[in-house]
Protein backbone atom coordinates (compact mmCIF):
# COMPACT_ATOMS: atom_id res chain seq x y z
CA UNK A 1 0.00 0.00 0.00
CA UNK A 2 2.35 2.78 1.01
CA UNK A 3 6.01 3.55 -0.05
CA UNK A 4 7.80 5.54 2.52
CA UNK A 5 8.37 8.72 0.46
CA UNK A 6 10.14 10.58 3.79
CA UNK A 7 13.75 11.32 4.12
CA UNK A 8 14.72 11.54 7.51
CA UNK A 9 17.99 14.14 8.60
CA UNK A 10 20.79 13.52 9.43
CA UNK A 11 21.38 13.00 13.81
CA UNK A 12 22.24 15.66 15.80
CA UNK A 13 20.77 18.39 13.54
CA UNK A 14 19.67 21.46 15.83
CA UNK A 15 21.20 19.67 18.95
CA UNK A 16 23.03 21.72 21.05
CA UNK A 17 26.97 21.93 21.24
CA UNK A 18 27.71 21.24 25.36
CA UNK A 19 25.45 18.21 25.09
CA UNK A 20 26.67 14.23 25.04
CA UNK A 21 25.07 12.38 21.76
CA UNK A 22 22.99 9.42 23.46
CA UNK A 23 22.41 7.79 19.68
CA UNK A 24 20.72 8.41 16.65
CA UNK A 25 17.66 12.03 16.82
CA UNK A 26 14.49 11.24 15.26
CA UNK A 27 13.88 14.13 13.57
CA UNK A 28 11.01 16.34 14.73
CA UNK A 29 8.58 15.88 12.26
CA UNK A 30 8.98 12.01 12.44
CA UNK A 31 5.93 9.92 14.53
CA UNK A 32 6.34 5.82 14.56
CA UNK A 33 3.50 4.86 11.97
CA UNK A 34 2.42 0.81 11.75
CA UNK A 35 1.03 -0.19 8.44
CA UNK A 36 -0.38 -3.71 7.96
CA UNK A 37 -1.91 -5.58 5.79
CA UNK A 38 -5.81 -6.61 6.56
CA UNK A 39 -8.52 -8.89 4.53
CA UNK A 40 -9.81 -5.64 2.93
CA UNK A 41 -6.53 -3.66 2.37
CA UNK A 42 -4.34 -1.82 4.41
CA UNK A 43 -4.30 -0.24 8.02
CA UNK A 44 -1.71 2.57 9.20
CA UNK A 45 -1.60 3.41 12.94
CA UNK A 46 0.45 6.49 13.53
CA UNK A 47 1.16 7.85 16.70
CA UNK A 48 -0.56 10.67 17.17
CA UNK A 49 -0.31 10.98 21.33
CA UNK A 50 -0.43 14.60 22.69
CA UNK A 51 -1.74 16.19 19.22
CA UNK A 52 -5.68 17.63 19.15
CA UNK A 53 -7.26 15.90 16.58
CA UNK A 54 -8.32 18.88 15.03
CA UNK A 55 -4.96 20.20 14.41
CA UNK A 56 -3.98 16.89 12.31
CA UNK A 57 -4.56 17.22 9.16
CA UNK A 58 -4.67 14.28 6.01
CA UNK A 59 -3.94 15.04 2.41
CA UNK A 60 -4.34 12.68 -1.05
CA UNK A 61 -2.84 14.17 -3.84
CA UNK A 62 -1.19 12.36 -7.04
CA UNK A 63 -1.56 9.00 -5.37
CA UNK A 64 0.42 9.99 -2.43
CA UNK A 65 -1.49 10.45 1.19
CA UNK A 66 -0.06 13.41 3.23
CA UNK A 67 -0.42 13.94 6.83
CA UNK A 68 0.44 16.36 9.22
CA UNK A 69 0.13 17.55 12.93
CA UNK A 70 0.70 21.05 15.19
CA UNK A 71 0.61 21.64 18.30
CA UNK A 72 1.33 23.96 20.92
CA UNK A 73 4.11 22.87 23.41
CA UNK A 74 4.48 23.51 27.01
CA UNK A 75 7.27 25.75 27.42
CA UNK A 76 7.99 27.74 24.17
CA UNK A 77 11.64 26.65 24.30
CA UNK A 78 12.35 23.35 25.85
CA UNK A 79 15.90 22.53 26.61
CA UNK A 80 15.71 18.57 25.82
CA UNK A 81 18.65 16.21 27.16
CA UNK A 82 17.47 13.93 24.81
CA UNK A 83 14.45 14.30 22.13
CA UNK A 84 12.58 11.21 21.15
CA UNK A 85 9.01 12.77 20.14
CA UNK A 86 7.63 15.53 18.02
CA UNK A 87 7.38 18.62 20.33
CA UNK A 88 5.88 20.68 17.48
CA UNK A 89 4.67 19.17 14.32
CA UNK A 90 4.61 16.29 12.18
CA UNK A 91 4.74 15.14 9.04
CA UNK A 92 4.50 11.56 7.28
CA UNK A 93 3.65 11.21 3.61
CA UNK A 94 3.22 7.69 1.30
CA UNK A 95 3.06 6.57 -2.00
CA UNK A 96 -0.19 4.84 -2.85
CA UNK A 97 -0.58 1.62 -4.63
CA UNK A 98 -2.99 1.38 -7.48
CA UNK A 99 -4.37 -1.12 -5.65
CA UNK A 100 -5.83 1.35 -3.18
CA UNK A 101 -9.44 2.63 -3.40
CA UNK A 102 -8.65 6.38 -2.83
CA UNK A 103 -12.29 7.15 -2.46
CA UNK A 104 -12.93 4.79 0.57
CA UNK A 105 -10.15 5.33 3.12
CA UNK A 106 -11.42 6.50 6.33
CA UNK A 107 -9.55 7.94 8.98
CA UNK A 108 -10.52 7.63 13.31
CA UNK A 109 -8.56 8.36 16.01
CA UNK A 110 -8.81 6.83 19.19
CA UNK A 111 -6.40 7.58 22.18
CA UNK A 112 -3.87 9.42 20.27
CA UNK A 113 -3.32 6.93 17.52
CA UNK A 114 -4.45 8.02 14.19
CA UNK A 115 -5.87 4.84 12.07
CA UNK A 116 -6.03 5.47 8.39
CA UNK A 117 -7.83 2.01 6.71
CA UNK A 118 -7.34 1.95 2.84
CA UNK A 119 -8.88 -0.90 1.43
CA UNK A 120 -8.19 -2.31 -1.79
CA UNK A 121 -10.38 -2.08 -4.94
CA UNK A 122 -12.60 -5.16 -5.37
CA UNK A 123 -11.16 -5.72 -8.93
CA UNK A 124 -7.57 -5.79 -7.52
CA UNK A 125 -8.83 -8.61 -4.78
CA UNK A 126 -9.32 -11.29 -7.84
CA UNK A 127 -11.00 -14.82 -7.30
CA UNK A 128 -8.78 -17.05 -5.04
CA UNK A 129 -8.41 -20.80 -6.14
CA UNK A 130 -6.50 -23.29 -5.51
CA UNK A 131 -3.00 -24.06 -7.01
CA UNK A 132 -2.38 -27.40 -7.81
CA UNK A 133 1.02 -29.05 -7.59
CA UNK A 134 2.46 -30.87 -10.12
Amino acid sequence: MYQSMHQQQGPGRGRKQHRPQYGPRRPKHNVPVNIEHTDGGFEARIFCVGFPKDRIQITLTNNVIYISGTRQPEHPEPDFMLQEYPVKSFERWFELSDQVDQQAISARFEEGILIIQAPVKPEARGPEREVPIQ
